[in-house]
């Protein structure tokens, strides 16, 4: 199977258009909760693919707002006639999820999803187990711990997502970047204490909001409620052990809509399966 079969064409592909300037890629990475936004010319001559604007450039040069200086234009590109197989390795060593399709002009994005679910669907390979692909490196938080906090521990730990752990040290459920952005609200404007949902009193918390509108938004604040991870985790957590297939975990990663399966052992957490684990057996 080739990108052409998987791929998002250009019709439903949203972009940023240079000359513009941060706010249009902020609108659009807010709505979508995607890591990037292609970034297009259009000339006499047609479309021209310029490069990709991604959420950390924005947080990188906070005081920049020309796309055309936040945008990378060294960003890895494929074809349509590429194999799954070797967009998947391009994804994993460039450590890309979306990766444009480029023959001139911008034809498409092929994502992680997309090879996801044609491994789901067995139209590639996935008979590998999962256990010879899991993480056994967990990054976990406690249930207790207030939302803001854990919002910079992931973000520390360069992943995105926690298992949350109780009392007891047992696994209770999983936070992910995307139920925090899920419960976040913007504030424009500059940064007023006042308006926080946080405790005024809280100072830590109040650091962790900063911190955050510092992570997504860098020109506007963000405002991320103290209550406990727990009030926000996904509690009914979908687990796989070591025999159960790359495909079945595709399928079971597609039906609930997740991106990462903690890997389990009788009662005990063993791992963590995510989608980019099973695109290495594409590959491997």
């Amino acid at each position: 199977m080739n990108v052409a079969d998987a791929m998002t064409p250009r019709s439903e592909v949203v972009t940023v258009e240079i000359p513009g300037n941060r706010d249009d890629a902020l609108e659009y990475l807010q709505e979508r909760s995607f890591s990037s936004v292609p970034v297009v010319k259009t000339s006499a001559d047609g479309e021209e693919f310029r490069g990709l604007v991604s959420r950390e450039s924005l947080i990188e040069r906070p005081d920049e707002d020309q796309l055309a200086l936040l945008m990378d234009d060294e960003v890895p590109t494929t074809t349509q006639d590429t194999s799954l197989e070797e967009v998947s390795r391009l994804m994993v060593t460039e450590g890309e999820r979306r990766i444009p399709v480029v023959d001139g002009h911008l034809e498409g994005i092929v994502t992680v999803t997309d090879v996801i679910r044609a491994m789901a669907e067995e139209d590639v390979d996935g008979d590998s187990e999962v256990g010879e692909l899991a993480s056994r490196d967990i990054n976990s938080v406690w249930a207790e711990t207030p939302l803001p906090v854990a919002e910079r521990e992931i973000y520390y730990a360069n992943v995105p997502y926690a298992v949350v752990l109780d009392d007891e040290g047992s696994m209770t459920g999983v936070i992910t970047e995307v139920d925090i952005l899920e419960v976040a609200r913007v504030v424009e404007g500059e940064a007023g204490t006042g308006d926080s949902i946080a405790d005024q009193d809280d100072d830590w918390a109040w650091e962790g909001i900063k911190a955050v509108g510092n992570r997504y938004l860098p020109t506007r604040n963000v405002e991320i409620p103290s209550s406990p991870v727990r009030e926000f985790m996904t509690g009914d957590v979908v687990t796989v052990t070591s025999r159960k297939t790359a495909r079945e975990t595709a399928q079971l990663m597609i039906t609930n809509d997740v991106e990462q399966i903690p890997l389990v052992s009788g009662d005990d957490l063993a791992g963590i399966v995510r989608d980019v684990d099973l695109l290495e057996a594409l590959y491997e």
